[in-house]
């Protein structure tokens, strides 16, 4: 009873830690895992490929949760390997519970698709995003659940979220080039000091209507400098980036920063900020966004 799947990383529009609502969107790398099921074992037991100290908790809970309320309780084994860097603000525990959560529906063969309808489908990609959201909140990982993180990994595009109430309000495909600067500090979702960021309420709330009405670029902008502040990030390369991208933000709690450049806009010159970002100590990568979201991996 062996499966596998892949889950993409994210960029952020909007985080959600001020109010709730939340919006991100998928990009080009991703984190992959493999799931081995063992009727008779009794636990799950993960590994992270190049980090043999990592925490395994979340994926372990994803595997355990998932036999559970569709399997027979089975233990096994988990592992992954993936492209995102941990804590880097990129959504490496989402894309890691997904991939997680899907792997294990491959083991179990569980036909996975997107409408709850359809009568060959047993789980919905929504339904197996949930139970990510719900092991991440068991294992500690995250303060909101995190299912706009959740959703971009899972279905691809830009999703705005409550993630209060794990709600989908929107979902719409973007076809943007992305630059990323990591660098090589890094920030822990759980550890991120929720009262600060919910002093910029008004902010995020002026962020989500800019993403419910498709001004998705604008409202990463604005976005990027309210919780650079709150989180205690500087703000210079997404004010460096600004000139040269379509939108620019700090990525989730960081200490990434992304910025795209959308093909309606002549002025965006994403050169110009790979140039600018190489300048400073970290990694700059670039990549695009994915439409596609997560998905099983044929044996």
């Amino acid at each position: 009873m062996e499966g596998r799947a892949a889950a993409l990383g994210a960029g952020t529009v909007l985080n959600a830690l001020a109010t709730g609502t939340g919006a991100a969107f998928g990009i080009d790398v991703e984190t992959r895992a493999t799931v081995q099921l063992d009727p008779d074992a009794d636990v799950v037991e993960g590994t992270i490929a190049d980090s043999p100290d990592a925490d395994t908790a979340l994926i372990e809970r994803c595997v355990s949760l998932a036999t559970e309320r569709w399997g027979s309780g089975e233990g096994g084994t988990v592992r992954t390997d993936s492209d995102v860097p941990l804590a880097a603000g990129l959504k490496s525990s989402s894309a890691a519970a997904n991939a997680a959560v899907l792997a294990t529906c491959a083991a179990l063969r569980l036909p996975v698709g997107g409408d709850a309808d359809d009568p060959d489908v047993d789980v919905t990609r929504l339904d197996a995003c949930r139970l990510g959201v719900e092991a991440a909140r068991d294992a500690g990982v995250t303060v909101t659940g995190a299912f706009d993180d959740a959703t971009a990994s899972m279905l691809g595009g830009v999703c705005v979220t409550d993630n209060d109430d794990d709600e989908l309000l929107s979902r719409e495909t973007v076809e943007w080039d992305v630059v990323v600067w990591t660098p090589t500090e890094r920030a822990y979702s759980a550890d991120a000091d929720v009262d600060r960021c919910e002093n910029v309420a008004s902010m995020a709330d002026l962020v989500a209507d800019l993403a419910l009405t498709g001004r998705y670029a604008e409202a990463m902008s604005v976005n990027g400098l309210a919780f650079s502040a709150a989180l205690g990030f500087d703000p210079d390369p997404a004010v460096e980036a600004m000139p040269h991208a379509s939108g620019v933000s700090l990525s989730g709690t960081g200490p990434s920063v992304v910025a795209v450049a959308d093909p309606s806009d002549r002025n965006a010159d994403l050169d110009a900020v790979a140039e600018l970002w190489q300048k400073r100590e970290g990694s700059v990568r670039r990549t695009r966004t994915r439409t596609d979201g997560a998905r099983i991996l044929d044996d």
